[in-house]
């Protein structure tokens, strides 16, 4: 089962920070850093059938609202949502597994 992380409070509170493990490989990165949902949607969308199935595709997001939207829209197309992992630089890539 894929973890799937949130933004940790403790490091911006003074606490340490977890151990992330490395990121999954991915067959196609989505840089949507910065541009406001639905963008990240759209893009995956988009882009999403130029990978080959089961190939995995990750959409780098800084929108909270894709932190939430893009797993929703994952279960509504039938892909699967592998897991969200959080950047360093803030925010999150979100993995999704083409499957069809």
């Amino acid at each position: 089962m894929a973890r799937r992380r949130r933004p940790d409070t403790t490091a911006a509170a003074g606490g340490p920070a977890p151990e992330q493990e490395p990121l999954p490989p991915a067959a196609l990165t989505i840089d949507a850093l910065g541009r406001k949902c639905p963008i990240p949607i759209i893009m995956l969308a988009d882009q999403i059938n130029s990978v080959p199935l089961n190939a995995v595709v990750s959409v780098l997001a800084d929108d909270p609202a894709a932190f939430t939207d893009i797993p929703a829209w994952c279960r509504l197309k039938s892909h699967h949502h592998v897991g969200s992992y959080v950047l360093p630089q803030g925010g999150w890539a979100i993995h999704v597994r083409r499957n069809y």
